[in-house]
């Protein structure tokens, strides 16, 4: 039998991450067409009503309207990548786990709010490397944040950020292992 899916290649609709309080900290949705994520208002409200239905629930997928969503949960944030009702979940999974992952190395297994805010400019390239308008583009932690994160050496010093120039002190010191 030969199965036939309207897929139209953008299998995810949306990543988002929240802080404990359910505020936005992060969100990129693929699928501006849709009347669920047309505006930042619509955005919010369905960002609430996923919150609410993972805030104290003990899986990791919910369904929420015609859409699936795949949660992580670490300290105080609420990572989630979303997609179409009819999505396989594995691949939802797969790209949860990557952008976790990604932004765990990152952070250096420091994954909280405060850390996230300071390496946003990587995390939004995380975002970007995993998933281009809603095509998954990768699902390799190493391979995107070998992608991310710019070799500081070649970056002159009025142009670093903080935390690379933090970054390049340490290393220096051999206080980071290498990686």
């Amino acid at each position: 039998a030969v199965v036939s899916t309207q897929s139209t290649g953008k299998a995810i609709k949306g990543i988002c991450i929240l802080d404990n309080d359910g505020k936005r900290v992060v969100s990129k949705y693929y699928d501006t067409d849709d009347e669920t994520f047309a505006s930042v208002k619509d955005q919010q409200q369905f960002e609430a009503k996923v919150f609410k239905a993972t805030e104290k629930a003990n899986s990791e997928i919910v369904a929420i309207n015609s859409y699936t969503a795949v949660y992580r949960s670490n300290v105080d944030l609420f990572f989630y990548v979303i997609g179409d009702s009819r999505e396989n979940e594995l691949i939802l999974l797969s790209v949860l786990n990557a952008l976790y992952d990604s932004i765990s190395m990152i952070l250096r297994k420091n994954v909280e709010k405060r850390a996230l805010f300071e390496n946003m400019d990587s995390v939004l390239l995380i975002c970007d490397e995993l998933v281009d308008r809603g095509i998954l583009m990768e699902c390799d932690a190493t391979n995107i944040v070998n992608r991310v994160h710019v070799k500081t050496e070649d970056i002159p010093l009025s142009e670093q950020t903080v935390s690379q120039v933090s970054y390049d002190i340490l290393k220096s010191f051999n206080w980071l292992s290498q990686s």
